[in-house]
């Protein structure tokens, strides 16, 4: 397809995996979040250090490509992008410096002000982060719906591949384990095309959080799988522990 080449041209080096129907079902009766399951273009960057600013510019040129296909009546699947960055702070359109416990001229990391929702946040090595670009008149046109349908997706990932117990908590976006907050969420939507995403520590290390205030939450910590599974948490078990 046409479209493929030129995202696979703005991604160099990336494995694009191509879902065919059967794949699709799979995936999406495991998750069955989304209504009306399409076509989806994953470039798979996991195992990867992408620096921000890279990351940043793939998703507003794919952002772009997606309007044009709309624009001329063409066929738009979905894109998703998972890879890690190298250490950054990133911050949100209407992001205060008062969460920063450092001048930014100083900061011990690039930070980068973008145009998704929320406040300041870390990126860094042991976090896996997903970019989904999706056109969301071929699912739900609302945002809310999104958010949630994000968090759905990592409760259930947690649920299933860790047997960790995460949650939502009301009146704050991303996923919880008890107070620790695993994964962030910042969004912004271009004509109904979503980009930036969904951030979740895996083996993150934790320190650089210490001088932010997450996502402008003073009240509450920041978790990973790894620290979860090692701290033998009461709100989870280890299947394997536990297989007769």
């Amino acid at each position: 397809m046409e479209s493929l080449h030129r995202v696979e041209t703005l991604l160099p080096g990336l494995h694009h995996h191509p879902r065919t129907k059967a794949n699709r079902n799979r995936v999406f009766r495991s998750v069955k979040v989304f209504n009306n399951p399409r076509k989806c273009q994953c470039f798979d960057l996991h195992d990867k250090l992408v620096p921000y600013k890279k990351a940043w510019t793939w998703q507003k040129r794919i952002v772009e490509e997606k309007k044009t296909l709309i624009d001329t009546n063409q066929d738009c699947p979905d894109t998703v992008i998972l890879l890690q960055h190298s250490p950054v702070y990133t911050m949100g359109t209407g992001s205060s410096e008062d969460y920063l416990n450092f001048d930014v001229k100083d900061a011990p990391f690039d930070v980068y002000r973008t145009e998704r929702g929320g406040e300041v946040t870390y990126h860094g090595p042991g976090q896996l982060v997903m970019y989904p670009i999706i056109n969301l008149r071929n699912h739900e046109m609302d945002l809310h719906w999104y958010l949630r349908t994000l968090e759905e997706v990592v409760i259930r990932v947690l649920s299933s591949a860790f047997s960790i117990k995460a949650s939502r908590l009301d009146g704050l976006t991303g996923v919880w384990v008890g107070d620790q907050k695993v994964a962030a969420i910042g969004i912004r939507v271009s004509k109904w095309i979503t980009y930036h995403g969904l951030a979740l520590n895996v083996t993150t290390d934790l320190t650089p959080f210490n001088s932010i205030v997450p996502c402008g939450i003073r009240d509450r910590q920041v978790g990973s799988i790894k620290g979860l599974l090692e701290d033998g948490k009461a709100w989870f078990l280890r299947s394997h522990e536990y297989k007769k």
